[in-house]
């Protein structure tokens, strides 16, 4: 992972660790917090990220990966999930086990469908059978304005 000296805001993106790939978690840990949605668009992502960022700056607990998982519950709420480095004591702390199926997406978000559909034939065609799936927007609008890519990376739990 890259000094975060050597950026701005978000890293640039490496999507080969991370597209058609098997992930294995054992109680990978992460910190959850919600977020409002109008029809399944974030209103208020960077506040929510700016509270939790500062609570893991005072707790001293990093996430070195960079790793956010939104579920869309419904059009009016998103879980975040951001991958931490240890527990961090002010906020929900939980953990994720068990295989998942990555691939990564590029484009503008209006494509999200075809990309949900894509992932869904692509998991169901090498025999997947996928429980729950989470989208991974890797930069802000602005870094991805910069890198001149928007790279979105949908990451399913394998149902066994």
């Amino acid at each position: 992972m890259e000094n975060k000296k050597d950026f701005d805001c978000c890293p640039p993106f490496d999507t080969v660790p991370w597209d058609n790939k098997i992930l294995e978690w054992d109680n990978k840990k992460f910190v959850k917090d919600k977020v409002l949605t109008f029809f399944y668009i974030p209103l208020n992502f960077g506040c929510v990220i700016k509270r939790i960022m500062k609570k893991m700056t005072e707790a001293q607990v990093p996430s070195s990966e960079y790793l956010c998982l939104s579920d869309h519950t419904s059009k009016w709420n998103m879980d975040i999930y951001i991958a931490v480095d240890d527990i961090v004591g002010e906020l929900q702390n939980v953990t994720m086990s068990g295989s998942f199926f990555s691939k990564v997406y590029e484009g503008n978000f209006k494509d999200t469908k075809k990309w949900c559909d894509d992932y869904k034939a692509h998991a169901e065609k090498i025999g997947l059978n996928i429980s729950k799936t989470y989208m991974w927007y890797t930069t802000c609008p602005k870094c991805a304005k910069k890198y001149n890519k928007n790279y979105v990376v949908i990451i399913g739990q394998i149902n066994k």
